[in-house]
């Protein structure tokens, strides 16, 4: 299915790995122009050359988008390649796994401002830019099932997703009928979030006593999730890249849940 993106600009923050990185190549895949912002310039540079052959253009930004001027900077790389900006999809974000008794001041202020602020921040700096565009504008955020059904653990992560949907909804209703706002509420998905050293597969073998894939297996069974398996992050990019379309033209203000079912209530 052809979705019309062609020629649209695109900034993704926190675009060089996981459901960044897929949600970069596809816009890119439908002819859009993308400029990735990230703090990790060697993944910047490997998605760069992974994705010369896709229909649109591809720029990274390397930023630190955990603080004010990082975002700034993303926002202005974005306008100085693309020159005007048509969607943002606010994407950054991280968490481990710790209880509430764990968490200190600085954990909870470094997972706010990472998760939380930099979608206030970046969308604060690109909206004068998307009001400006002719081109059907749209932020999508990312924010997490958790967001909706919190666990116990990470308490702080789900308070940061939880803080995006009320922003999500606000600025949906601040901005319309111009730029559509809408959020995606992945469930797990099987990203760097859970792979990495010290992610939050080992974080959850840690905590159930088990080998990391077994500790995911167990941590599914315990959320009861219909799917019986993490999702991947094609999966979340199909939604994202729906939303930023013109097939959603009615569409503004929701919760898209891609979560295999794991919430289960009526909303």
């Amino acid at each position: 299915m052809q979705v019309n993106l062609e020629g649209r600009k695109v900034l993704v923050t926190g675009g060089a790995s996981g459901i960044g990185a897929a949600v970069v190549r596809a816009m890119l895949a439908e002819g859009a122009d993308v400029v990735a912002a990230d703090h990790d310039e060697k993944l910047l540079a490997e998605l760069a050359s992974e994705t010369e052959a896709l229909g649109g253009a591809f720029s990274p930004a390397h930023a630190d988008l955990s603080t004010l001027t990082g975002c700034e900077t993303a926002v202005g790389v974005a306008l100085d390649i693309l020159g005007g900006l048509d969607i943002l999809v606010n994407n950054v974000g991280s968490g481990a796994v710790r209880t509430f008794d764990q968490l200190t001041d600085d954990e909870w202020l470094h997972t706010m401002n990472l998760n939380f602020m930099s979608y206030v921040r970046v969308s604060r700096a690109a909206l004068p830019h998307l009001r400006a565009s002719r081109n059907s504008p749209t932020i999508i955020n990312n924010a997490s099932d958790l967001a909706r059904q919190p666990e116990t653990q990470p308490i702080d992560y789900a308070a940061s997703k939880a803080a995006v949907l009320a922003v999500t909804k606000g600025l949906a209703r601040a901005e319309g009928p111009h730029i559509r706002v809408n959020a995606v509420a992945p469930g797990p998905i099987w990203t760097p979030f859970w792979t990495k050293p010290g992610g939050f597969a080992d974080t959850l073998s840690e905590l159930h006593g088990l080998e990391p894939m077994a500790a995911v297996e167990h941590e599914m069974r315990l959320r009861q999730l219909p799917l019986h398996r993490l999702g991947t992050p094609e999966e979340v990019a199909n939604v994202m890249v729906f939303l930023a379309s013109p097939l959603s033209s009615f569409v503004t203000g929701s919760v898209w849940g891609v979560d295999g079912g794991s919430v289960r209530a009526l909303y």
